[in-house]
């Protein structure tokens, strides 16, 4: 595994697995969402989708790597430059109770955010999870394209690094 894509809809575990592979594999990982959203002297500023592409493309340059975010439309090309895709894929239960207990986390500053840890933020995690189950069998549909080098986790602790068959559970 030398270029990891890890995909999965809001407090599915990404961040905390891109982070402990990073560690345990010593390759670079980049938050996807820190670089949609970049911080400038004026704020935060969101790049085009031409613009992602390039950044994307130049870490691509640089050898391996591990991105982690949700299915954005602006770098579905990561599909394809990956040769591992995890997708996480925790109860839905759970999804939500991590929603609220990050939100909790963020608005008591135990937990750092890329964003304004606010009611109207929260309704949008709460939004985006509804919309991506609504949406889950075009998601599934897709990863159906990328067996060959598609592991699935229900639990971010069961990663083994073996693939079986194309799917992990």
């Amino acid at each position: 595994m030398n270029k990891i894509f890890i995909v999965g809809i809001v407090a599915s575990g990404k961040t905390t697995l891109a982070k402990c592979l990073s560690e345990q594999l010593g390759l670079p990982w980049y938050e996807l969402d820190c670089l949609v959203h970049y911080q400038t002297a004026e704020g935060r500023r969101k790049r085009t989708p031409a613009e992602l592409a390039e950044v994307i493309k130049g870490i691509d340059r640089t050898g391996q790597w591990i991105f982690e975010g949700t299915d954005r439309g602006s770098y579905q090309f990561l599909y394809d430059m990956a040769d591992t895709i995890i997708f996480l894929d925790p109860p839905l239960w759970k999804r939500r109770v991590r929603i609220f207990t990050r939100f909790l986390k963020q608005v008591l500053r135990l937990e750092k955010s890329h964003y304004k840890p606010d009611l109207q933020m929260l309704k949008m995690m709460y939004r985006w999870t509804s919309d991506f189950e609504n949406k889950r069998n075009d998601f599934e549909q897709k990863l159906g394209c990328f067996k060959h080098k598609l592991i699935r986790l229900t639990d971010r602790t069961k990663l083994a690094l073996e693939k079986s068959n194309g799917v992990n559970q």
